[in-house]
């Protein structure tokens, strides 16, 4: 049986299970990214694109307010902003979110809009090919960007903020 997630509306399995502590979603929901994650983990072809997998996933899970919440969403959506609107290398942009993590920039919540992208963790858990898959994961995070755009000026702010201060 399945179900949509509460959270991003990805249909998918209707079970109990662990979820993550912060970015709220359904158990099914929380499986099918590990679903993802391992095939990321365990052929390169897949792995191309996984600075985009993580950052689309925690973008359409926000989860209730709390200090690593509105964290997570804000430096999520900077990757985001780095790699699909600058041009940055997946490398280089989580090279800024680990800079950030250490120097504790102030953010501040975002309200999540009201649909948080037409993609999602089911799309690419679909794919039955690594370029299938690649292609899934940019569409997602090109999706799940897209949605929160009412916060891009916001956002690309932040990223500026971090690149002027050094977060390289």
């Amino acid at each position: 049986m399945e179900s949509p997630c509460f959270s991003c509306g990805a249909v998918v399995a209707d079970c109990d299970g662990p979820v993550h502590p912060y970015m709220a979603s359904s158990p099914g929901c929380w499986a099918a990214f590990g679903e993802v994650l391992e095939r990321e983990y365990s052929a390169a072809a897949y792995a191309k694109n996984h600075r985009l997998t993580v950052d689309a996933y925690a973008v359409q899970h926000p989860g209730e307010p709390s200090p690593q919440s509105v964290r997570s969403v804000a430096l999520h959506l900077v990757s985001l902003h780095l790699v699909l609107e600058r041009g940055v290398a997946h490398a280089h942009a989580t090279r800024v979110l680990q800079a950030a993590s250490r120097e504790s920039p102030a953010f501040y919540r975002l309200v999540p809009p009201a649909s948080l992208g037409t993609v999602t963790v089911r799309d690419v858990l679909d794919g039955r090919s690594a370029e299938e898959h690649l292609h899934a994961v940019a569409r997602w995070a090109e999706s799940a960007w897209l949605a929160w755009a009412d916060w891009h000026d916001q956002v690309a702010a932040w990223a500026q903020s971090l690149l002027r201060h050094g977060a390289r």
